[in-house]
């Protein structure tokens, strides 16, 4: 039986952290699709701009597929039928708010799929796409904090403003 998992989240940019979750994920499962959440007004990157690094930065892994959606979650899951939705967890407070959100889609999305949680590397633990991009904004430092395009792209975006 092919095992399909979605790891789905803003991707506002794609960071290290999100890296080592999709590489130790895309081990576990036949097929991981990264779904990258439509509908965000705060986003600095649009949707297509999202979903082009996605692509990019994940092209080595080659059971990986980068897709978007707009909507709840846990209708997405039905509608593709994913058997697992992977979360990423960089600390307790990750922990406790995704907790609410794993047992709230649970609910919704019943018999059809199970969460699991991923603990990030120690070495991206505090890393937030938020954090990065202010660093960023001021000029600071973000080397090793993003895959390589995802950094150009993002040093880039803050040069056309």
């Amino acid at each position: 039986m092919n095992k399909r998992a979605l790891y789905a989240g803003s991707f506002d940019p794609i960071t290290n952290g999100h890296m080592d979750i999709i590489s130790r994920a895309s081990d576990m499962f036949d097929e991981l699709t990264v779904g990258i959440i439509g509908g965000l007004k705060s986003a600095l990157f649009t949707l297509e701009e999202r979903k082009n690094i996605v692509s990019i930065v994940t092209k080595e892994f080659p059971n990986v597929r980068v897709t978007t959606f707009d909507g709840l979650l846990a209708d997405y899951v039905k509608k593709e039928k994913f058997d697992c939705v992977v979360r990423g967890l960089r600390n307790t407070s990750d922990f406790n708010y995704e907790i609410q959100m794993a047992q709230m889609n649970a609910r919704l999305y019943g018999e059809f799929a199970e969460t699991i949680f991923l603990m990030t590397d120690p070495r991206y633990s505090f890393i937030s796409s938020s954090l990065v991009k202010e660093v960023a904004l001021y000029g600071g430092d973000t080397k090793g904090l993003l895959p390589d395009y995802s950094e150009m792209e993002l040093i880039q975006k803050y040069r056309d403003k």
